[in-house]
């Protein structure tokens, strides 16, 4: 029995050999297989350090709406500090009343200057962290990426007035400026 096998498969090895001689090779049968692997990033996208400021989270800051900021805006409490974080060039058409402008765009390191370098670059005091800073732009999308530069240089009392600007002159805020009487 077991040489009955033997010669089974012997004559069974050959005539595989044979035809496979004869015929041609598959394309699929020349390369190995490999198992697939899962994908994974070159690198981590926390480790790229870029951040879109409108793509982030929302921040933790306090939310204010025309009428409170209007509210702020009359009243000279000094426990709060209304920021516009336009360009200087964006206030010629106008900004709130008692607001301080500090560009986030050409200065996103103003917050972290020393007070004495902030005084020289600025003219004005730099705000304390004890006070509570309220950031506007033109359309809110600034005053979100100045609100969270601000909590991360250590101010706790942070808060934005998402309407900004915009909303300001569509709400018929009164408005400052070079062209004001």
């Amino acid at each position: 029995m077991a040489a009955t096998r033997r010669l089974a498969f012997s004559a069974l090895s050959s005539a595989v050999a044979r035809s496979s001689a004869r015929a041609p090779v598959s394309r699929l049968a020349s390369y190995a297989v490999t198992r697939p692997q899962p994908r994974q990033p070159a690198t981590s996208p926390l480790a790229l350090g870029a951040v879109r400021w409108h793509s982030t989270p929302a921040s933790a800051s306090k939310v204010y709406n025309f009428d409170e900021v209007k509210k702020i805006s009359e009243s000279l409490d000094g426990e709060r500090v209304l920021i516009d974080v336009r360009e200087p060039t964006e206030l010629e058409g106008g900004y709130i009343p008692t607001a301080i402008n500090i560009p986030i765009k050409s200065q996103p390191d103003a917050l972290f200057l020393p007070e004495e370098e902030f005084v020289d670059r600025f003219g004005f005091s730099k705000p304390a962290t004890d006070k509570e800073v309220i950031f506007y732009c033109k359309s809110g999308v600034r005053s979100s990426a100045a609100a969270q530069l601000a909590q991360q240089c250590g101010y706790k009392n942070v808060a934005e007035y998402r309407g900004s600007w915009m909303d300001w002159q569509k709400q018929g805020g009164v408005a400052s400026g070079p062209w004001a009487a």
